[in-house]
This record gives C-alpha cells, structure tokens and sequence, in this order.
C-alpha cells in the first residue's frame, strides 16, 4: 500500500473530482455559501473551493487527497455534507405525493427504512437521484444532492401544491444549512466511533441500524440526531443530521473519540467512483434514463405494474425491448496506460462506440478506472475497448462495478 501511495504522489494524480472542483472554484478562497463548519474546516486547515455554490474543503493539511481516500477505507473518515438537500415531507398522503414525481415503492416501505429512488421526467430522464426515509406512516425525511437544490425543491413544491388542490393531506419543510447540517462519518470504524458518544443504555443502539435505516438518538449530548446507515463511499457508514449550531460540537467529539480525521470533497469523490456509484451531473442527468445507466432496480415493481411515475413509458418500453447504450465500468489495461478522465471517447473496431462520464486513478487497487457509456453490445464484463487520451489509444476493459467490494451494514438473512 504504502508504495503504490508512493507511486500516485509522485504521479501527482488527483482524483477526477478535485480536476472538476479546481475549475469551479472562482479563487482559493472558495468564494460560497458556508456550511455551519466553515470556520472549523479553515481552523482545521481545509483548503477550501467552491463545489456547488458552497465553500466546502477539497482536503485539509495534514494528509493528501489519496491519503484521506486510503484512510477511509481503513479506519474512517468525517466529511461536512451540509450542502445537501434536507427535506421533511408530512402527512397522510406524503408517500403518495412524492410517489407521483420518483420511481420508489414508498408506500409499502417499512417505518424507519429508506431507499434510493430518482426524480424522472416525462421522457423518463433522470432529474436527480436522491433517498427517502419514511419516518412513519406521515412523515417522509428526504436527501437530495445540492446541485440540483433549486430544481428538486421546485419538483417537490409543484407535487405538494398538486396534491393540496386535490384536497390531499401534505406539507413540505425545506432545511436550511444554516439550521440543519449533515455530516457523514464513513469506514470500518465508523459504527463503533459513533456509538461512544450515545448513551451507554443506547450504546449498542447501533447494532439494529441496518443500511439504508433511519432513526433519532442523543448523540454527544446532543438530543433529536438523526442517523441514516447509509453514504457515498461503498463502505459502512451514518449521515448524521444535526443542528447547525451544535455542528462544531458533534465534529469535535467525534474527532476527540479516537480514531477518525477530518476528509474533503477530493476523497469523497474517487470514493464514490471506486465503490461504482453515480454523480449527477456526469454519469446521469436529465438525457438519461435509469435504465441506460444500469439503475433499473431503482424503479420498484408495484411501479412498474402501476406505470404511474413521470416517464413511465419510455422506460417499461425499454425494460421490455431493451436500449442503444449502457453504463458500465472499465479498467485500463497496461502499466504505463495515463488515467482516463470524463469525456474521454471510447472505441471498438476504429469506431467511436462511447464515452467516459468518471475516471481516476482507484488508490484502493492501483488500476486506472473509470465509468462510461458503451454501445448495449459491448457491456459485457470481459469485452475489450480502447481509449483515446491525448490523441494516443489505450486498450481498456469492460468491468463489473463495484471496482472494490461493498461493506454496508446489511441485516443478515434468515
């Protein structure tokens, strides 16, 4: 480990997100909307960009963005993710409301679960990926990504206004980060970190939160926190949200527990893209429907047989006949291959056949990898392809994602 760390320094490899991250942000001094922990990060030694219109750290002093990535993996990892989308939704007629504008089953979900669903359009492209927990039979806790923050607060307020005109029960509650913030605490050690700062009647609380389970505990003295087992990183993990004035507090004692350090948006990215999961705005958006981007799963069974989402159409159409293009992974192939980044045209037979949406070098294997669009008959695990970077081709593979194994906190089957 410690020589293909070596090796990426002296690469000077950045993770495909900083690349993005780099151009977005109009100054060093990430000119944004603050989070509750601007001040903390700066103390801490963040360097900070603009990512989103927020001023989030990209990474902080004390380690490099591959070493925070490796660290996570190995122990964990504390990242500020108050730029996202927090939002209740209430009611009797809550999960039928938001039912009307994504592909989940909420109905039939169980008090205190959560799934990950997309909002689509009457195309059938997706407009935003996002989780849903229901808190109860009239309560709904929503995450949506920050990018789109504007559009999915729209989406959600048209389906509210909808359901009001109709007489129906519904109300919605958009968070403000300067009220609520959200941190994610992510890696092996995570659960056990957390569990500490709970009450020792409650310590072993964590134990019955299974992955994409919801539920409110005092947390560091801290009363009503709620913890989602869920995150972007393919490891075991919480999203914690908490009270923006009582972020520093929770962070601090989070840190003081032991084992964790402070993580920013460049490990949260090549993160995510190890554990083969999607960025909005790269591997899907609006032209893209859940079943090219090999999220089909995503649209629930009961929905499928209602064919009552936005899209419905196109998509049960597709499921049935099937699509031009597919999301896949790859894997460059030769030692002296460079990474291949998003935009990259992927070829076959001299022929353009797809592009790449994400790339980076994975610090977890050593391998350059990436995620992209192929041509449908050339999505098969195994298929060879090849990659023009800087006018030069490289022969790459196509591979199952995740490109490192998955360790959620899954309930064990009985």
């Amino acid at each position: 480990m410690l020589k293909l760390n070596s090796r990426l320094q002296a690469q000077k490899v950045l993770p495909l997100g900083w690349q993005r991250l780099r151009h977005a942000s109009s100054s060093t001094g990430g000119d944004g909307e603050r989070t509750a922990l601007y001040d903390f990060h700066v103390r801490k030694g963040g360097k900070i960009v603009n990512f989103g219109g927020y001023a989030l750290p990209v990474q902080y002093s004390d380690q490099s963005i591959i070493a925070s990535h490796l660290y996570t993996r190995r122990v964990g990892s504390i990242f500020d993710v108050s730029h996202m989308l927090q939002t209740y939704v209430r009611g009797k007629d809550a999960a039928a409301c938001l039912e009307s504008i994504c592909t989940a089953d909420i109905l039939d979900m169980s008090a205190g679960s959560g799934s990950l669903t997309v909002f689509t359009n009457e195309q059938g492209g997706i407009l935003d990926d996002l989780i849903v927990n229901k808190v109860s039979e009239k309560e709904l806790y929503v995450v949506s990504n920050a990018a789109m923050k504007q559009q999915d607060m729209q989406i959600m307020t048209a389906a509210v206004s909808n359901f009001k005109s109709q007489g129906k029960d519904v109300s919605i509650e958009f968070l403000s980060p300067a009220h609520q913030s959200l941190i994610a605490v992510q890696g092996p050690q995570a659960a056990q970190e957390l569990s500490k700062l709970l009450p020792q009647p409650k310590a072993k609380a964590l134990e019955q939160l299974y992955f994409m389970r919801s539920g409110v505990f005092e947390l560091a003295g801290i009363s009503n926190v709620r913890i989602t087992r869920c995150g972007y990183t393919g490891e075991d993990g919480v999203e914690v949200s908490v009270p923006s004035a009582q972020a520093e507090t929770l962070t601090e004692a989070l840190l003081a527990a032991g084992q964790l350090k402070l993580a920013g948006l460049g490990a949260r990215d090549s993160l995510r893209l190890e554990a083969g999961l999607c960025l909005y705005g790269s591997d899907i958006d609006a032209q893209t429907t859940p079943v090219e981007a090999a999220l089909a799963w995503l649209v629930a069974k009961r929905r499928r047989t209602a064919s009552d989402f936005p899209g419905a159409q196109t998509i049960l159409q597709q499921l049935k006949e099937g699509v031009q293009r597919r999301r896949v992974g790859l894997q460059m192939l030769g030692a002296k291959a460079p990474p291949a980044r998003a935009g990259v045209a992927i070829f076959s037979g001299g022929k353009q056949v797809g592009q790449l949406t994400s790339g980076c070098p994975s610090p977890s294997t050593g391998r350059n990898i990436a995620m992209g669009y192929v041509a449908e008959q050339l999505k098969k695990p195994g298929n060879r392809v090849e990659l023009k970077v800087r006018d030069k081709f490289y022969e790459a593979e196509i591979t199952r994602m995740p490109f490192v194994k998955a360790n959620y906190y899954n309930k064990p089957k009985q």
